[in-house]
């Protein structure tokens, strides 16, 4: 029952709200490097991203509105528990659908069209770019695979991220450390 633990929920909420920072933050902070070379693509990744930040507020909501059921079904106890258990399935049903597929599908393909652009201008290396683009694909596949209940929430849809995800960490990396190919920029 999310009611007995608020302050997790509470905590968990807080720091989806900071993904939103990122989510809409780093294409905005892209885009006058990338809209020199593709203005489409650039302008793209800035809209999936800002996309992906709304969606990770309803899916917020979501979560605060799964905690307000379970306070009120703490008290009134068992009576109409039906009503609320299935209230409850559909609110968690809906946030994760929204959690891992519509915030994912638009961060992801956000990504996507940054990789593309990376690509075509050797901002990054090569082999960066073209990482970043299988893992976007797995990525798309994880979250459609999942809308369609072909996977779960399992190891499956895990190892489908996890190309994405160690992409996105080894690209900040070399972004800090290296930063763009000057000759490109």
């Amino acid at each position: 029952m999310a009611s007995t633990n608020e302050n997790q929920v509470l905590t968990g909420a807080f720091f989806q709200l900071l993904m939103v920072v990122a989510y809409v933050g780093i294409p905005i902070m892209m885009y006058p490097i990338i809209n020199k070379h593709n203005k489409g693509l650039a302008l793209g990744s800035v809209a999936f991203g800002i996309i992906a930040g709304v969606f990770i507020m309803i899916g917020v909501i979501l979560l605060l509105l799964l905690l307000t059921l379970s306070h009120e079904f703490a008290k009134v106890g068992t009576l109409n528990a039906s009503s609320f258990q299935t209230l409850g399935g559909l609110l968690r049903d809906g946030r994760d659908l929204v959690n891992h597929v519509a915030t994912t599908l638009a961060f992801v393909i956000a990504m996507f069209l940054f990789n593309c652009i990376f690509y075509q201008t050797k901002l990054v290396p090569r082999w960066l770019s073209v990482s970043g683009l299988i893992g976007s694909t797995l990525s798309i596949l994880a979250s459609l695979f999942f809308m369609i209940r072909f996977i779960g929430l399992d190891a499956t849809y895990m190892m489908l991220n996890i190309p994405i995800a160690f992409q996105q960490l080894v690209l900040a990396v070399w972004l800090i450390m290296k930063g763009f190919d000057r000759a490109e920029v």
